[in-house]
């Protein structure tokens, strides 16, 4: 037995059971019944919402079709978030979790092979095997998982081209890419300390953008940090593409490297949520974990005379889940002062889609680059 989740139904009078994928963590759907292109809509979105996941055995294109008529019915009814406070935050993220979980019971069976048995069906193979890698037999997923990996696969294929490094990032599937590109614009214009350092530590690298940023500027070594492997493959697999594997050095660990760097860059995740899946995890961290460790942990790895550069959003401010004092208070209470700050804001479609419920919020988003040094080595 290898352990991985089942999924039973009754097909043809006949138990049936397969091995069940879900990159979000979902369990497999309690009750599942078999459906095809004769099943209406509204019958469909009724199932779904009672917690009855639908195996399709029809036409994929009339499965994709379904799909977007569920999505219509989810959203035939305007979510109202007033201001962005709190509560507000936390009632559109249930919003969005049952409309995930929703879509989420249209789901498709696989070949042992990541090959889709239904007609009309592209071909996903590639894209299947980047995220779950050879499969010993047949399995389940949903439909709009599938599509997450498709897109994700034609994203780590075509790459996202970036002026700061003059080449493209290519994401892997569940790796946060640099698709917003204020914050590394930032890593890439702000002031670096003199004399130039020859080492800068990356922490929690993603992609390997920063770290890239950073060899680009002419830092002789830098040491690029995470503990995803799946960031650490992607970041491995940029830099090589890059060219800068004999200045960059990809590093598995929580937060830090062994030893001292003159400049520790990080770019935690933003906001101080509970991730509804693993792969909400660059952007919401409960209780901000990662923040308070890396500011935590500086005193122990920063040169003397060295500086930190934290790149933050204050989209955690705007919604009520933290505020500025808080941020400020984090850093009296690891022994750092800033020095220095530089603002951009942000330029990606949300921040100025009015019909976004969190628009209030995204519109006053601004993302800085606080430039930290230890409070006791600040010259008075």
């Amino acid at each position: 037995m290898h352990g991985r989740p089942q999924i039973h139904w009754t097909e043809n009078g006949e138990p049936h059971t397969a091995d069940w994928r879900s990159e979000a963590g979902l369990p497999p759907a309690q009750r599942v019944i078999v459906a095809d292109d004769r099943i209406a809509a509204d019958a469909a979105f009724r199932l779904v919402c009672e917690g009855t996941a639908l195996l399709w055995r029809g036409d994929f294109q009339n499965a994709r079709q379904l799909l977007l008529a569920l999505a219509r019915r989810i959203d035939r009814k305007p979510r109202k978030v007033a201001a962005a406070a709190a509560d507000d935050f936390h009632l559109h993220r249930q919003s969005l979790s049952r409309r995930a979980r929703i879509l989420g019971m249209l789901l498709l069976p696989f070949d042992a092979d990541h090959r889709v048995p239904l007609r009309r069906a592209p071909d996903v193979q590639a894209a299947c095997m980047e995220v779950y890698g050879a499969a010993s037999a047949p399995y389940v997923a949903s439909l709009r998982e599938l599509l997450g990996l498709i897109g994700a696969h034609e994203w780590r294929k075509k790459g996202i081209k970036l002026a700061a490094i003059g080449q493209s990032i290519h994401p892997h599937y569940g790796v946060f890419a640099p698709i917003r590109g204020e914050y590394v614009d930032l890593v890439a214009t702000a002031p670096l300390p003199d004399p130039l350092p020859a080492l800068a530590f990356d922490i929690g690298t993603g992609t390997g953008v920063l770290a890239a940023v950073l060899a680009r500027r002419g830092i002789g070594r830098v040491v690029a940090t995470d503990q995803d492997p799946r960031a650490l493959a992607c970041a491995s697999e940029n830099i090589e593409r890059l060219g800068w594997r004999g200045q960059i050095e990809i590093v598995a660990a929580d937060l830090f490297p062994p030893g001292r760097a003159p400049l520790i860059v990080c770019n935690p995740p933003w906001v101080p949520a509970r991730p509804s899946s693993p792969l909400e995890r660059a952007i919401f961290d409960l209780d901000s974990h990662m923040l308070r460790g890396f500011l935590a942990g500086l005193a122990a790895h920063l040169d003397h005379g060295g500086e930190a550069w934290l790149i933050l959003s204050d989209l955690a401010e705007h919604l009520g889940l933290r505020t500025r004092a808080e941020l400020l208070g984090l850093f009296d209470a690891t022994g750092l002062k800033p020095v220095g700050r530089i603002d951009a804001r942000p330029q990606h479609p949300k921040s100025r889609d009015a019909t976004d419920p969190l628009h209030a919020a995204r519109a006053a988003e601004v993302t800085s680059l606080w430039r930290l040094v230890p409070a006791a080595g600040i010259e008075t």
